[in-house]
């Protein structure tokens, strides 16, 4: 059984019962080896509090890179990722670990052959929620361009931005940017569909910035980055990778030829 035949048999059964911790007997090996990844990345950062083990982190992210094009939707579809949700669920409480109820995967496939020395699956966790003091909200003004808001609060765990306001794939709609640069001008234009995003850390208390943009096939990188920040007037380029850039008030941020400045409120 292919991968394609596997999870749109998952997507059929995925309300009728609970996946069980141990692997699935028809999964392909793919998915068992992704699925060990996220397992081993869980171990490492667990810790034991009370006689048992917890897992205190809400969101983890796994990067698959060397994805092929024609594969590309598969790997970010809604169904691969409830099955890894459902798996780590799964086996987190079958080895009576503590977790967040809310825990949830965010997968970003990345097209073209992994860069010399990259590892081809990358998973990190991270925290999103926070019982502690309020911490300031960060803010996106737009210099250059013109987008649907010339302002922009970052108050959700992910902001995206891109040329439209939707995105759409064989599936139907694939991802909504909330700061959408549609206008038909020369400075909109340079702006990919979906170019990047901001992803907010509430514990730590910091944005980062991550570059979305697609490279053409069988490409390690882009000639042009089309992401970077301009910061104590020395410019740094924003790769695409699984960890982003930390953002830092007043950051001048280009999206391709569209400018916006990062602020804290």
């Amino acid at each position: 059984m292919n991968l394609g035949e596997f999870l749109e048999k998952f997507g059929r059964t995925v309300f009728e019962s609970p996946l069980a911790g141990a692997p699935h007997p028809e999964a392909p090996a793919e998915l068992a080896e992704i699925r060990l990844a996220i397992l081993d990345r869980i171990r490492d950062k667990s810790y034991r509090s009370g006689g048992k083990k917890v897992f205190p982190y809400d969101l983890l992210r796994v990067e698959l890179r060397g994805v092929e094009e024609s594969r590309r939707d598969l790997f970010a579809g809604k169904f691969f990722r409830r099955y890894l949700e459902q798996e780590v669920h799964g086996a987190l409480r079958a080895a009576g670990c503590r977790f967040p109820e809310n825990l949830r995967i965010d997968v970003h496939p990345c097209t073209g052959m992994p860069q010399r020395g990259e590892d081809w699956l990358v998973v990190d966790a991270v925290s999103q929620e926070s019982t502690g003091p309020a911490r300031p909200v960060a803010r996106l003004s737009v210099r250059e361009g013109v987008a649907n808001s010339s302002g922009l609060r970052l108050e959700k765990a992910r902001t995206n931005i891109g040329r439209t306001r939707d995105v759409y794939r064989n599936e139907g709609l694939f991802r909504r940017n909330d700061l959408a640069f549609e206008e038909e001008n020369e400075i909109n234009c340079s702006v990919s569909r979906e170019h990047a995003h901001i992803q907010r850390d509430k514990v730590a208390g910091e944005y980062r910035l991550f570059n979305d943009r697609w490279y053409a096939r069988g490409e390690r990188q882009s000639p042009e980055c089309g992401t970077w920040i301009v910061r104590d007037g020395m410019s740094q380029e924003v790769h695409r990778n699984a960890r982003g850039t930390k953002l830092e008030p007043g950051d001048e941020i280009h999206f391709g030829r569209a400018v916006v400045i990062f602020e804290l409120e």
